[in-house]
């Protein structure tokens, strides 16, 4: 009586053959991203002037020192009388508002100073820091 064994080589196995998978994930993904929507977020416009357009410098300027003081026209205001002296410009001119703000000064108080601004009717507002 003979026995015969079986044994498999290496060669021989069988198993699952992945690459068609990988093909199909790398167009899907590629599907996707050329399908996407990308929303652009809302923020800030700014303007920067031109040395050649020959606009006046506004008038009125709004100074935020180190320590996040406001002074207006080298008077130091309160946040909560800025919008009135706001609206009072704005009723006397129609030019827009210089906010001068120290390199180190807090980022809220800046961002303060322009919701008071805006609320006061000003939309024209130039930004710089103080030298």
């Amino acid at each position: 009586m003979r026995i015969l064994s079986v044994t498999r080589s290496d060669s021989e196995s069988h198993g699952i053959d992945l690459a068609p998978m990988l093909d199909f994930v790398v167009n899907l993904l590629i599907f996707f991203i050329v399908t996407a929507v990308f929303v652009k977020q809302a923020g800030v416009t700014v303007n920067r002037p031109n040395l050649s357009t020959g606009m006046e410098t506004p008038s009125k300027s709004i100074v935020i020192d180190e320590q996040g003081e406001i002074s207006l026209d080298a008077k130091a205001v309160d946040i909560r009388a800025l919008r009135a002296h706001v609206e009072q410009y704005r009723a006397t001119s129609d030019r827009g508002v210089v906010v001068v703000a120290h390199e180190h000064a807090p980022t809220g108080v800046l961002v303060a100073v322009v919701d008071e601004i805006r609320l006061g009717g000003i939309m024209d507002i130039t930004f710089t820091t103080a030298q």
